[in-house]
């Protein structure tokens, strides 16, 4: 089993999510089972079909988020530093092809937001930006083909 990084956040959102699916989205779906059962001959009746397959579906989902947090390390949040990019900092770029600037904070995985602006670590930006300073001028290898971006900040 793979260790998982989180931040105290993300493990509480995980526990949330586990939670909710055990105690509101399992009495849901076993609801919709005996109602489909109760409708009679099982082996023609697509909604005991759909509502086993839904069923199946939640419990493998409730299985992996619960060994995503069995194997959780949290981030000590007080060691973080904005010396050189690093987990958890949130850094401001700017590219140097076509001008724009863009600030990601960058997390774990299973934390990654792009729409909150947190980018995965594994992502090409956020393994490039890894380790450098302000100032400094990073070439990463992205699909589109190598591009230049200028750290401009460093935060926590």
């Amino acid at each position: 089993m793979a260790i998982s990084y989180m931040t105290k956040e993300g493990y509480k959102k995980k526990m949330e999510e586990i939670a909710y699916l055990e105690n509101v989205k399992r009495p849901e779906i076993s609801r919709a089972i005996a109602e489909a059962r109760d409708k009679g001959d099982l082996s023609e009746n697509a909604e005991y079909d759909a509502a086993k397959e839904a069923q199946g579906m939640l419990e493998m989902k409730i299985s992996q988020l619960k060994d995503l947090v069995a194997s959780a390390r949290i981030i000590d949040e007080s060691k973080l530093n904005t010396e050189e990019v690093q987990l958890l900092n949130t850094v401001t770029i700017k590219n140097l092809g076509n001008g724009a600037t863009m600030k990601y904070t960058i997390v774990t995985e299973s934390e990654a937001n792009l729409r909150e602006g947190k980018l995965s670590c594994k992502t090409p930006i956020a393994a490039g930006l890894m380790g450098h300073k302000v100032g400094e001028v990073v070439e990463v290898k992205a699909p589109a083909g190598v591009m230049k971006f200028e750290i401009l900040n460093i935060e926590i």
